[in-house]
């Protein structure tokens, strides 16, 4: 009797293991059910490698804190701006996070950084939206200012192993109780030790070698299932969460001039993931050009559309033919064009083209089943603060691209948004960027528009412009509460306007900051701090008044944080409400 009732509580438990697993959708259903996705780029990946790039020092490990969120412009991220994105017909985010910067020597991540990430995710999964997390910039390209630790190579590897398990054996604790609509990312950009792009070994001479190309393949394979085994292994529910591997440098294959092109799609093994059968992604990212160069990398003018749909379809069927046919979706964990990053990018210079493929790579990528997740833009830099979108009618081109033409999405505009500001200068010319963006030419605009809440102290400010003819700057005194700035139509290009600071110290209120174009029309500013001051009691204003993010708080004078909690202590660097408005605290 003993042994029957033994044998029946092990089917029952059975059949309960049976029925969780059964609750948790297949990589290809939650690869189907995520929608269009977005990244939430330049802000937990963001770091600065200011001691030293030497990652056998003990001081390469941890060298930031929270302040890290914001190193590279951006603001703290806020429910709100994850509330947004939902609305507007967004249905994933991808929240890249770098580690290295947060965690020691031995691999133990900083309590406070895990609890930050736990926090965004929760922004991203309390809107009933995917969320995908990983591990970012411990891995790219190594430079002069950065080092990367985790690399496409069979000796790094062998060196990294353990760390790198250990890292995801605390994301896997921290989130194991997390449902489906979390998925882990093992890694990002990996590369090898030569830090080559397109496919493993291009930087070597004669842009192959075949076996620094084997190490590559080997070590990213390697990764992949050190990232798979540790993840399971912490049970809960990831012993069925749907996992994502990336190819190598996550290179999508596109392109016809190299023979080796294809090869990180061909060398990339489905990890053994026995536990957690048919939940495994590949993900790769692409960023096809979309202008024609000659031999020296000069402009020749705009691809056709043809051409460029051309590619879209030729890298589609690489991804059935050379991943997909190994058993797991596919994902396009970020795209965009070639020159996101330039001073004038393609939304800048060729509007047209790039909507025109971006219809079409998500039109066509929705019919393959395959989820996109667009780079960084569409909100960026002070409109996720207010939140707004700083490139709406891109956001409604690849929102109607997915859910079709008819659809109508929610899209507050940032052009309807400004921010007053206090600004401290603690330091002789110091610098406050009145406009740091893309760059534009003083044919389109003819004027930048200040307006102070009282005239400055005599001889504290200087208008400070630079532009491509003048790179040193041209400055003019600042003198009144009202003053403008008129641009010279032969100025050309201006890449940035500040407030300069003449003494070593001073204190101004910021009301608005526009710059007015040639017809008449004005574009409010998002100012940030460059060097030498500080930012604080940073208000967002709407054309119709101020904005407040929460109508029901208090206006008692007190600080509270973003869920309605008061502070009983002075409050640390980031963003908080005091009197119904947003403040950031530096």
């Amino acid at each position: 009797m003993g042994r029957l009732i033994t044998l029946m509580i092990g089917m029952l438990l059975m059949i309960t293991i049976h029925i969780e697993a059964a609750d948790f959708e297949t990589a290809k259903e939650a690869v189907k059910n995520m929608g269009l996705g977005w990244n939430l780029g330049n802000t937990l990946e963001a770091n600065n490698q200011t001691v030293t790039t030497d990652i056998t020092s003990e001081a390469f490990w941890g060298q930031q804190g929270l302040e890290s969120e914001t190193c590279w412009g951006q603001y703290p991220t806020t429910p709100e701006l994850l509330k947004m994105m939902k609305e507007a017909g967004f249905g994933a985010i991808r929240v890249p996070v770098t580690w290295y910067n947060h965690m020691d020597k031995d691999g133990n991540v900083d309590a406070a950084w895990m609890a930050r990430v736990h926090e965004v995710v929760d922004y991203v999964m309390n809107q009933g939206m995917y969320c995908i997390i990983n591990v970012h910039h411990d891995t790219g390209a190594d430079g002069n200012s950065f080092k990367s630790w985790i690399k496409a190579d069979e000796a790094n590897y062998a060196q990294n192993k353990n760390r790198y398990e250990k890292l995801w054996r605390q994301i896997a604790e921290e989130f194991k109780d997390y449902d489906q609509h979390l998925l882990f990312e093992s890694y990002n950009e990996m590369l090898d030790k030569l830090s080559s792009w397109c496919f493993a070994s291009f930087a070597a001479s004669g842009q192959y070698d075949a076996s620094v190309a084997t190490s590559a393949y080997n070590a990213i394979n390697s990764y992949a299932q050190s990232f798979v085994t540790t993840v399971r292994a912490t049970g809960g529910n990831n012993a069925q969460r749907n996992l994502i591997v990336n190819t190598y440098g996550s290179c999508s294959g596109g392109g016809t001039w190299n023979q080796h092109l294809k090869d990180p799609l061909k060398e990339m093994n489905y990890p053994t993931d026995a536990a957690g059968e048919g939940r495994i992604i590949f993900q790769v990212h692409a960023y096809p050009s979309l202008v024609n160069t000659d031999n020296k990398g000069k402009i020749t003018g705009n691809r056709t559309i043809s051409s460029i749909k051309s590619e879209i379809d030729e890298m589609i069927n690489g991804w059935n033919t050379h991943l997909v046919s190994k058993g797991a979706p596919v994902i396009l964990g970020e795209w965009g064009t070639s020159n996101v990053d330039a001073d004038v990018t393609d939304y800048d210079a060729r509007h047209e083209l790039m909507f025109q493929f971006c219809e079409y790579l998500v039109q066509q990528c929705k019919a393959n089943d395959i989820a996109t997740f667009y780079w960084m833009g569409l909100t960026d830099g002070m409109a996720r603060f207010f939140p707004a979108f700083s490139q709406p009618d891109l956001a409604k081109t690849i929102l109607q691209a997915y859910h079709g033409s008819s659809f109508n999405p929610v899209l507050p505009d940032a052009k309807d948004f400004s921010i007053s500001c206090t600004v401290d200068y603690n330091q002789q010319w110091g610098e406050f960027n009145l406009y740091k963006g893309s760059s534009f030419t003083s044919a389109d605009y003819s004027s930048v528009v200040l307006e102070l809440e009282d005239a400055p102290a005599s001889g504290l400010l200087q208008w400070k412009v630079s532009w491509t003819k003048y790179s040193n700057g041209y400055t003019r005194d600042i003198t009144s509460a009202e003053s403008t700035l008129a641009f010279a139509a032969n100025m050309g290009t201006i890449t940035g306007i500040t407030l300069q600071c003449k003494q070593s110290s001073g204190r101004v209120r910021i009301k608005s900051v526009k710059l007015k174009n040639r017809n008449g029309e004005e574009l409010p500013c998002s100012p940030s701090v460059a060097w030498g001051c500080t930012m604080s009691d940073v208000t967002a204003n709407s054309s119709t008044g101020i904005y407040v993010m929460k109508q029901d708080q208090p206006s008692d004078g007190k600080i509270y944080d973003l869920s309605g909690r008061l502070l009983k202590q002075r409050p640390k660097k980031g963003l908080y409400l005091m009197n119904g408005k947003k403040i950031v605290v530096n």
